[in-house]
């Protein structure tokens, strides 16, 4: 941290910069994809913040694939941006990205998803262990101790698949809860519907299916009504449609991430980053459990 502090200070001596960003000033946001409404949301409050402070902002779209990302990185690291914002496709093979922004000398910050390796100034997420562990004793407060359960992973590799899934171990171990199957079905609505078709299909008594988001969450509720069950359903994200099928009741509840405050606070501590300021290695962002 104290590296960020100096390089910052010393950029904002040489350049005579304030707090308030210049018209040259350009902040960066790699997105591991915009084919999901949370990163939407969160590209959104990014363009917001970004605005208001008078930055202007770049958003590249990795669409999933960590040879885009790297390429998108690079691309950045060409074009000499004051700060990157990075969501990473993968924890791991984004560690190759990290190392690629400090090579140049760039304050890297991490949204949602952490990276394995590399020098990151600072990092921006809810807490996923605790929101696994939330959906975990909300399928125990609904049906019991002992419920039969599956899981929808997210994408291998990444942390945030794997906090959500310590977080509901955790809820599992505590609650006797009897963790049929669990499979990836990667964050993705269609593969959430297929994984949970052949979970279904092998395990017919089960009572609740936690999905590590609100994506695979709608789908595996496709499956659900395509199987004539009937089944607890827990996402995790808060998405406007998961939101609305909790509400209608076809989802049992979504633990809420607010995607457009990871946004917005990730600009914030850029431009604090660039000011000289101290900012939080960990910057957490709430979370709440939300039902019918």
């Amino acid at each position: 941290m104290k590296h960020w502090m100096r390089r910052a200070a010393a950029l904002t001596l040489a350049l005579g910069l304030t707090a308030t960003a210049s018209a040259k000033d350009t902040l960066a946001l790699v997105v591991s994809t915009l084919n999901n409404p949370f990163f939407v949301t969160l590209k959104e409050g990014a363009e917001q913040k970004a605005a208001e402070l008078g930055y202007d902002l770049i958003v590249l779209d990795s669409q999933n694939d960590p040879a885009r990302e790297l390429a998108n990185i690079e691309d950045l690291t060409v074009r000499q941006v004051k700060a990157i914002m990075l969501n990473p496709t993968d924890s791991d093979a984004a560690s190759n990205a990290a190392r690629m922004v400090n090579r140049a000398g760039i304050p890297l910050l991490t949204l949602d998803r952490g990276v394995t390796r590399g020098d990151v100034a600072s990092h921006i997420a809810s807490d996923n262990v605790a929101g696994g562990k939330l959906a975990g004793d909300f399928i125990t407060e609904q049906l019991g101790q002992g419920a039969k359960v599956l899981q929808l992973e997210g994408v291998a590799g990444t942390s945030a698949a794997r906090e959500r899934g310590e977080g509901f171990a955790q809820a599992v171990a505590a609650n006797q809860l009897q963790l049929m199957a669990s499979q990836p079905a990667d964050f993705d609505r269609t593969k959430g519907l297929n994984v949970a078709e052949n979970l279904l299909a092998g395990n017919g008594d089960v009572q609740a299916i936690f999905a590590q988001n609100d994506e695979m969450a709608l789908g595996a509720l496709q499956a659900v009504r395509g199987a004539g069950k009937s089944v607890l359903i827990v996402g995790f994200d808060g998405t406007d449609d998961g939101i609305a099928a909790v509400k209608r009741g076809l989802l049992g509840a979504t633990v809420a991430q607010q995607p457009e405050l990871i946004g917005r606070l990730g600009v914030e501590m850029a431009a604090k980053i660039l000011a000289g300021e101290a900012v939080e290695a960990y910057q957490p962002v709430p979370l709440k459990l939300i039902t019918k």
